[in-house]
């Protein structure tokens, strides 16, 4: 049998806009699961630490600075660009949001969690209080702040942030899952596939299967890979996620991606409507053993809307197209919103996001 294999080539133009230094991912070759994890605990382990006013006086204001108002920083939750000058504590102003919750492991303000970069961003001070220690999952009501709409969903056990940021939200949190990993001293903080994931201040993080489908969902961009190489400037150590999104696969999904890297290229062959879309899929096959089960356009919910006939023709390399109108299952408009192209091949899942506007 054939497996099609998707050619990530997004995932590599991504790594070479990134300014990785020569030999850093050095002897991360071959490995999987554990022994990979152990490895990259050792390259990103032992950063500069900087103290929490550190964070406010500088590193944020440069590591999050919008790349249109070098005046503003960028807010995580909400992509709202505010003034560097406007920290504090009102409800217009922005603060330090722990990405991995502080409470989730009792590590405070104080080195090394509880100010280390790679996990915290600027955001407005009422959506991170709203946000509080929740876990990161999908559901729950739109949050509507003072400000405005934000983009985020929330309920009384999770958090779920704008789509923009969803996979930047779960590198970072696999980042602190290997960061930290008892040794030294240090907590061991581990991912988690639940909600209410630390009632007693327990150093996990959840929600996990959420999150990898996260990072699949929206992989990291020109904003988050400046932000990595900033950090790097001070801290001296990198989020492996963002410079190699492969190597989450290779994790904690036991897929050796270093074989099966993808995505699907998109593009827009007419865009009268959200209602008539036409939109055409790319993908090329690579020589393999394990069929294709599934084809299918999926909304932000993880849902299936329109299940896609399996295409498959040529040799290694060919291309192949599929095309979706815009409907469902039913052949109803699905209208305007953010869907997902998603191809199963054995374990193997490859996804390619479609915002659908007017």
């Amino acid at each position: 049998m054939k497996k099609l294999m998707i050619f990530l080539l997004l995932g590599f133009t991504l790594i070479l806009c990134a300014d990785i230094p020569e030999g850093y991912y050095d002897g991360t070759e071959g490995l999987n699961g554990e022994e990979l994890k152990a490895a990259l605990h050792n390259i990103i382990d032992d950063h500069v630490e900087y103290s929490y006013s550190d964070l406010r006086d500088f590193i944020l204001k440069a590591s999050d600075e919008d790349p249109d108002n070098s005046n503003n920083v960028i807010l995580l939750y909400t992509g709202w660009s505010y003034p560097k000058s406007s920290f504090g504590g009102g409800a217009s102003d922005w603060n330090r949001e722990h990405t991995w919750a502080k409470s989730h492991g009792d590590f405070g303000n104080s080195a090394p969690c509880g100010t280390d970069a790679h996990h915290l961003r600027p955001t407005d001070t009422s959506v991170n209080s709203a946000r509080g220690n929740l876990d990161f999952d999908n559901g729950g009501s739109p949050y509507t702040d003072g400000d405005g709409p934000t983009g985020c969903k929330r309920d009384s056990d999770s958090w779920e942030p704008r789509d923009e940021v969803k996979g930047d939200v779960a590198r970072m949190i696999m980042y602190m899952a290997v960061r930290y990993e008892g040794d030294s001293g240090e907590l061991d903080l581990e991912m988690a596939d639940q909600v209410n994931s630390s009632p007693s201040g327990q150093p996990l993080h959840g929600k996990s299967s959420t999150l990898l489908a996260w990072h699949h969902q929206d992989p990291p961009s020109d904003f988050e890979m400046n932000r990595n190489d900033v950090v790097y400037g001070y801290q001296e150590n990198r989020n492996p996620f963002i410079d190699h999104p492969e190597f989450v696969a290779r994790i904690w999904e036991g897929v050796d991606t270093e074989e099966t890297v993808v995505v699907p290229t998109i593009s827009i062959t007419a865009y009268p409507n959200p209602f008539n879309p036409n939109v055409t899929i790319s993908y090329s096959l690579k020589n393999s053993s394990t069929e294709v089960s599934e084809m299918a356009i999926y909304n932000s919910k993880g849902q299936v809307v329109k299940n896609l006939a399996v295409t498959l023709s040529g040799d290694e390399g060919s291309a192949n197209t599929v095309t979706w109108n815009g409907t469902d299952d039913s052949n109803s408009p699905v209208g305007t919103g953010v869907y997902f192209f998603v191809v199963k091949a054995g374990d193997e899942i490859a996804t390619k996001k479609i915002s659908l506007i007017k």
